[in-house]
């Protein structure tokens, strides 16, 4: 009985004890559990650093409002500078020392007013003087008339005397020579006359060339001279005169000079709408359309030059502002039903550009070197383009951001090669 006791006794301590068994079972599924946390905390960390010390590389495109009706779509983009058609820098017609400047920059002048005075102490003796030399043309001339006309009354009575003999043959030949001899002075002084007539006429010329007026009508962006300083219309060299008053733009000239990749130009054409947005105002949205390409190419940059003009001009576009231009074009065929029922705030974006995060689609928003997500609701799609709403017209978003793309990476963007 002792044996089989002490039998009993050993199976039961061999015996492992199932609740010892989870709890030790439990333990070891915990630390496989904390073992894959700590490696995708890892991950993650390492993913972030990578995103935050390196910028990532990504292409932006602009979101363009939609319009009821046709669907626009942006087949090229590039980028240039507000310039203007009429752009002058005026100077005057003769050297000479400036008496007055009348006005400043930022000042908006009329066609014709005066912007400025040379002293014209020298033209106005020269004017003196020619007009002394027309009134003295002009007495002389006088007096060789009243001459000329004694002289043919003197010759007419004498014709008539010659028939009765009252007269000689030589008094009546000599009266007739004199008479056609002061007609002949008179011709003389007639033509003296006229040159110095010629000669008040170029000296006036000289004189009004000392006030020098606006050519068109315009605002005065830059003043280059001021009130005692030389002023020459033929640049000399010299560090003292000045060839330039003032520069005058013509605020209704206003246009757009964008270079486009010459590979890209065929997708261009004069009449084009485009869309323009500057860089001062990036949720304005600009109409406007293609007014003609210039027929050569920039060899150093392979781009060909399109000038692109305003649907409609405002006084906020201002000359050598940074613009960039979408070229539209429209679908063809009629417009569809559901296009021309878009939801005003509707605007297209590449349809890449709209992507699924947490559930949600979103577009990054390209914020200086940040890349912000901006939660979006897609709408239809047309061709290459995507309809959302949640982001202003103009906005710049992401081409086909990347899955490491997060909200706040820092981006660099792609240069923009048309």
């Amino acid at each position: 009985m002792a044996a089989d006791s002490d039998k009993t006794h050993l199976i039961h301590q061999l015996r492992i004890d199932r609740a010892e068994r989870e709890e030790t079972g439990a333990g070891h599924g915990k630390w496989w559990l904390l073992a894959g946390i700590a490696a995708a905390v890892i991950a993650a960390a390492a993913v972030l650093l990578l995103t935050r010390n390196g910028a990532i590389e990504v292409s932006e495109a602009t979101a363009v409002a939609a319009s009821a009706g046709a669907q626009p779509a942006a087949i090229l983009q590039a980028t240039g500078y507000v310039t203007a058609e009429r752009e002058a820098t005026v100077s005057s017609q003769i050297s000479g020392q400036l008496s007055q400047v009348y006005v400043q920059e930022g000042e908006h002048v009329h066609r014709g007013q005066v912007l400025a005075r040379l002293d014209d102490s020298a033209q106005h003796a020269a004017l003196n003087q020619a007009s002394a030399q027309l009134a003295a043309a002009r007495a002389q001339l006088r007096q060789y008339q009243v001459q000329l006309a004694q002289a043919r009354r003197d010759f007419a009575r004498d014709q008539a005397l010659i028939g009765q003999h009252l007269v000689s043959e030589q008094e009546f030949e000599t009266a007739r020579t004199q008479a056609a001899t002061l007609a002949a002075q008179v011709l003389t002084q007639q033509r003296a006359a006229a040159v110095a007539r010629a000669g008040v006429q170029a000296a006036q010329v000289q004189e009004d060339y000392t006030v020098v007026h606006a050519p068109f009508s315009g605002v005065v962006i830059d003043k280059a001279a001021q009130m005692g300083e030389m002023i020459s219309p033929i640049f000399g060299g010299g560090g003292f005169t000045q060839t330039g008053i003032a520069t005058i733009v013509d605020m209704s000239s206003l246009e757009v000079d964008v270079d486009v990749n010459e590979a890209y130009i065929h997708r261009v054409r004069p009449g084009q709408p485009a869309v323009a947005v500057l860089d001062a105002y990036p949720d304005w949205q600009i109409p406007a359309h293609v007014i003609a390409i210039v027929p050569t190419a920039d060899k150093s940059k392979a781009t060909v030059k399109v000038r692109v003009a305003f649907e409609k001009l405002d006084p906020r576009i201002l000359p050598d502002m940074g613009v960039r231009v979408s070229f539209m074009q429209e679908t063809s065929g009629q417009p569809s039903a559901s296009a021309g029922a878009l939801p005003p705030g509707t605007v297209w974006v590449p349809a890449s550009a709209v992507v699924q995060r947490d559930g949600r689609a979103v577009v990054f928003v390209v914020q200086g070197d940040r890349a912000h997500a901006a939660s979006v609701t897609p709408g239809e799609s047309a061709g290459d383009l995507r309809a959302v709403q949640g982001v202003a017209s103009g906005t710049a978003v992401v081409q086909s951001p990347p899955a490491h793309l997060n909200d706040g990476s820092r981006i660099t963007v792609k240069p923009d090669n048309g």
